[in-house]
């Protein structure tokens, strides 16, 4: 098969790992992509929001299937030009991503299945926006209703925060048209994880959890990022706990979908916080986590690509996975300044010494290579550093030995991912 994977970070350098590693593959493409990418396939010049060029890529290269990474192509529509143009694509259309391209699309679809999750309000003016937190009180959680590049979720603790927030969104526009109408909730206490499943339109195969740290700072403080590292398995969300959340969760939203006209084929995410009233949906994505994905695909010993390629035919019903019994962790280096303002330009070295360990795989994203090699920050989030082990323990030491044999100076990382399911 001849594949292209669509994006550039993390994720998508753990999606093109695991393709690239299956008897399946003839030729891999990956755009635009970055330097640890370019180790396991060509780099394409494409911004992965150029939708028109990279139709026009897959047509000229005769692709067998697409492989999206990011929300932002799946909501404007790359599945349904590449399905037009007679290419499969294993993501939903931009009607079915909708489950994360509009946070009240997804409450919609809660409330008429009866998923459980917070109660909610929407608003397209800002005036009753701040009525309704008045009323309410807090803590009190603001969303902007479109694509954030996930930042646009505050966990607001006061009426100040929240009315801040809402100013942000809707009257400055921060996130721009994302920003113009808001979803306002009630605030879900408790552990927070995230089940993925892969789905054909009407079978939903599990794929397991992780549980990501979305704090920039150590013990979970400082502000929400795109995720500082993330950890599988998780205690706190047991085998018969996954099963039950994929029951009530995702295959009532693919149902729905269904029956709307909207088939759901893909990545199926579902961020659920575990309260004492029982599990509860967050939100839901339309493609895999990152990091998430990182350490997921590093317990999986079947073959990726015959699964992508499978949900796009319609067979999950008759596909199953075989999944290892390590756990798996993945540290995320970021560029000093993230995620406010992250430094580009800084030299990273000794990527060889600390990928050589044992057990360690060290997954690109923010960086770029110079005409003589040299590697170079270019982005907020930079590296994955993943590690597996026979315990979550010793995949966190292998993780961090790695961490301490990469040298970077301007880069960081939180020193506790897996904290929650580790003592002490």
């Amino acid at each position: 098969m001849r594949v292209l994977v669509i994006g550039s970070g993390g994720r998508e350098h753990a999606l093109c790992w695991a393709i690239a590693a299956s008897p399946l593959l003839t030729k891999l493409w990956c755009a635009p992509g970055n330097p640890g990418i370019a180790t396991l396939a060509d780099c394409v010049a494409i911004n992965a929001m150029d939708i028109v060029s990279l139709v026009a890529f897959a047509q000229d290269n005769e692709i067998d299937l697409v492989v999206p990474g990011p929300e932002a192509p799946l909501v404007a529509g790359i599945t349904d030009a590449m399905e037009a143009a007679g290419i499969p694509c294993c993501g939903p259309s931009a009607a079915a991503a909708q489950l994360e391209g509009s946070k009240a699309f997804t409450k919609d679809i809660c409330d008429s299945t009866g998923i459980p999750t917070a109660l909610w309000e929407r608003f397209d003016d800002a005036e009753a926006a701040r009525a309704f937190i008045r009323r309410r009180g807090a803590p009190i959680v603001v969303k902007a209703d479109g694509l954030a590049a996930g930042k646009g979720v505050v966990v607001a603790a006061t009426e100040q925060e929240a009315l801040a927030a809402v100013d942000a969104m809707m009257d400055k526009r921060v996130f721009g048209d994302s920003g113009a109408a808001v979803v306002i909730e009630e605030c879900l206490v408790g552990e927070e994880v995230s089940v993925f499943a892969l789905c054909d339109g009407d079978t939903a195969l599990l794929l397991g959890s992780a549980q990501d740290h979305k704090r920039v700072g150590d013990g979970d403080t400082g502000p929400n990022t795109g995720g500082m590292g993330s950890y599988s398995p998780v205690p706190a969300c047991p085998p018969a706990l996954e099963d039950a959340i994929l029951a009530r969760m995702i295959v009532p939203a693919l149902t729905e979908l269904s029956h709307r006209g909207t088939p759901f084929r893909g990545i199926l995410y579902a961020g659920v916080m575990l309260t004492e009233d029982g599990p509860k949906l967050i939100e839901f994505n339309a493609r895999f986590g990152d990091p998430e994905c990182q350490v997921l695909l590093l317990q999986l010993k079947s073959d990726l690509l015959a699964a992508l390629q499978a949900a796009c035919d319609g067979e999950l019903a008759n596909f199953d996975l075989r999944w290892s019994d390590l756990a798996s962790i993945g540290v995320v280096m970021a560029a000093r300044g993230y995620p406010e303002a992250p430094e580009a330009g800084s030299v990273i070295r000794g990527l060889e010494r600390a990928a050589a360990l044992p057990n360690v795989q060290v997954f690109h994203a923010g960086t770029e290579a110079d005409a003589d090699g040299t590697l170079r920050a270019a982005g907020g989030r930079v590296l994955t550093v993943c590690a597996t082990g026979r315990t979550l323990q010793a995949a966190r030491d292998s993780a961090y030995a790695a961490v301490a044999a990469i040298d970077w100076p301007e880069g960081f990382c939180r020193h506790d991912i897996g904290w929650r399911a580790l003592p002490g």
